[in-house]
């Protein structure tokens, strides 16, 4: 490796807050097969053999962390959590934030076909940096990294499952109380497009029984049904039914 290329890596390791004692470390998550394919002359390795490594250390961390922070959950409900934060989607996020997709080592043809932005791509090349991390600096301090960045999303993943539980108890409520099947209307939208306001009405037949206001149509409807359930119980604060995702 060129010292224009370990000033280079410098810079991600400043954007991931992790310094490598093995920089070629690095190097390699980096380096996607068709770059390797183009160069056959320098020897390199791609990054598939870290990319498998790294899937497993992140199932592992983050199982860890999801055992830690529900105790009580069962393993339907741990598994499907965890499947939540550990794909493709939030994986390519998390890699857009640390620009990885700046330092990625692309074939040509990768290059022309805009690898550096496909979600499957930067999803592999951050599996492979948590994999260059763990052989780097041990379980403890990747643990910690996968830690910081992943606890928020767990986070979002619990709160995600509690207000579909909302609207499910809602459901089975109504539909054993009242023999109908709730509906969801958005009654307003205020505030200019980048910070716009819905507020939606939880309905029977044609009344409006709860309303709930959010950032976006389905968070509204969350909401709406949350305020529902608190008026079906009678209660400040809704306790679910057996099943429901406790508080995150």
């Amino acid at each position: 490796m060129d010292d224009k290329r370990k000033t280079w890596l410098r810079e991600l390791e400043d954007v991931l807050g992790y310094r490598f004692t093995d920089p070629a470390l690095l190097d390699n998550a980096l380096t996607h097969r068709s770059f390797v394919n183009e160069n056959l002359g320098l020897a390199l390795k791609d990054n598939e053999r870290l990319e498998f490594l790294g899937d497993a250390v992140l199932e592992l961390t983050v199982s860890d962390l999801l055992m830690k922070k529900f105790p009580d959950h069962a393993e339907g409900e741990l598994s499907k959590l965890r499947a939540s934060v550990v794909n493709e989607q939030p994986l390519a996020e998390l890699a857009r934030g640390f620009r990885i997709g700046e330092f990625l080592r692309l074939g040509k043809g990768e290059e022309a076909s805009q690898g550096r932005m496909k979600p499957s791509l930067l999803a592999n090349a951050f599996e492979s940096i948590v994999a260059a991390m763990y052989l780097d600096g041990g379980f403890d301090r990747t643990a910690a990294f996968v830690g910081r960045l992943f606890a928020p999303l767990i986070a979002g993943g619990a709160r995600a499952a509690r207000y579909q539980d909302y609207k499910t108890a809602v459901q089975e409520i109504c539909q054993i109380r009242f023999h109908e099947i709730p509906r969801y209307l958005v009654l307003s939208e205020t505030g200019p497009d980048h910070d716009k306001r819905f507020e939606a009405g939880l309905l029977l037949g044609e009344r409006v029984i709860a309303k709930g206001s959010g950032r976006n149509k389905k968070e509204a409807e969350q909401k709406a049904a949350q305020a529902a359930l608190e008026a079906f119980n009678g209660a400040e604060k809704t306790e679910l039914p057996p099943g429901g995702a406790p508080e995150a």
